[in-house]
């Protein structure tokens, strides 16, 4: 029995996260679920020297099971499968995919994640504008965003609005969405169906589009859902957000705030938003803020939120004005 497999499963994570050194190491420890992370850290404090065989055979595990993962993704269980038995036989290849289809989600039309969207595009834009919803709302963000630009201007708004409304969709319909699209393509997946689509998912999408691409579908999908679009733009930035702006940004928003909103939506904002707002007020305007937040006793957390949404409406419509700018990413990042 190789030494590996006399190890836990927290302690073969410690000696792997000693192996990649501490920078790496503290950056795969924040992905960790809260309740893992002090058994790990605890592991990591009580392990002493490690035997060099020993932490070869970790890694050697973890490199597998990450390559087997990512097969899982883009070939299918039966392929992982074929992996693991040409390396471990039958019998642990069989108990380590049990094991990993209970922690890999493999989300449907995977398959085309490393699909050109132009060309995506061209597979899909003859579908009913359902279809290509449904699709969108499996892919990452950035491709879905790129595929949605790429539509049809007229098209672009209503497909925007199914993605938002878009709650399950029945194991049948997904399968036969993916069975059309898999020919095209010419790739193989199978897969059980998730939830996908709603006000998140086109969030996610809206905020990896460019600018124009962005007003463009909101001002379309208004037309026929106001109370919708209201929804998505309430997501779309949020208070915390306010960091990302640059200072001369912040400075333009704080000149039309309301001293008590901003008060009560510091309140319950982080030491990071904190710190950024009183680096752009004056001497005198931070020691009064200050002195407000002191003050100012318990609030209650519905008065908080709604101080930090008059914020954030301030904040979209300075953008929307072109006063401000909220970065998105892409071409909207650069300033000249």
């Amino acid at each position: 029995m190789p030494r590996e497999e006399m190890l836990t499963g927290k302690k073969k994570v410690a000696i792997f996260l000693l192996a990649v050194g501490p920078e790496i190491a503290s950056r795969l420890l924040k992905m960790f679920p809260e309740q893992d992370i002090e058994g790990i850290t605890m592991e990591i404090a009580n392990l002493n020297r490690v035997k060099k065989e020993v932490r070869d055979e970790v890694i050697d595990e973890f490199l597998l099971l990450a390559e087997v993962q990512q097969v899982m993704l883009e070939g299918g269980v039966e392929k992982a499968r074929e992996l693991l038995e040409k390396t471990l036989g039958h019998n642990k290849a069989l108990e380590i995919i049990n094991r990993l289809k209970e922690q890999v989600k493999v989300k449907p039309f995977s398959f085309v994640r490393h699909t050109e969207p132009k060309q995506l595009v061209n597979l899909i834009s003859g579908e009913h504008p359902q279809t290509i919803a449904l699709i969108l709302s499996y892919l990452d963000n950035q491709q879905a965003a790129m595929i949605l630009s790429a539509l049809p201007m007229d098209v672009q708004a209503d497909i925007a609005r199914r993605v938002a409304l878009m709650d399950r969709t029945s194991p049948e319909v997904l399968k036969e969405v993916e069975r059309v699209l898999r020919e095209k393509v010419s790739s193989i997946f199978q897969q059980d169906f998730t939830q996908a689509g709603g006000i998140d998912t086109i969030v996610g999408i809206l905020n990896s589009v460019d600018r124009g691409t962005e007003k463009l579908i909101l001002e379309e999908l208004e037309k026929e859902d106001a109370e919708l679009v209201d929804e998505i733009r309430k997501c779309m930035f949020i208070f915390e957000d306010i960091i990302t702006l640059d200072d001369a940004s912040i400075q333009r928003v704080v000149r039309e705030v309301d001293s008590k909103d901003l008060a009560k939506a510091l309140k319950g904002a982080s030491e990071e938003v904190k710190e950024r707002i009183f680096r752009n007020i004056s001497k005198r305007a931070a020691e009064m803020l200050r002195e407000d937040l002191d003050f100012m006793g318990p609030v209650r957390l519905r008065e908080v939120e709604e101080a930090q949404q008059r914020i954030v409406g301030i904040i979209r419509r300075l953008d929307e004005a072109g006063e401000i700018i909220i970065s998105r990413g892409g071409e909207d990042a650069i300033i000249v």
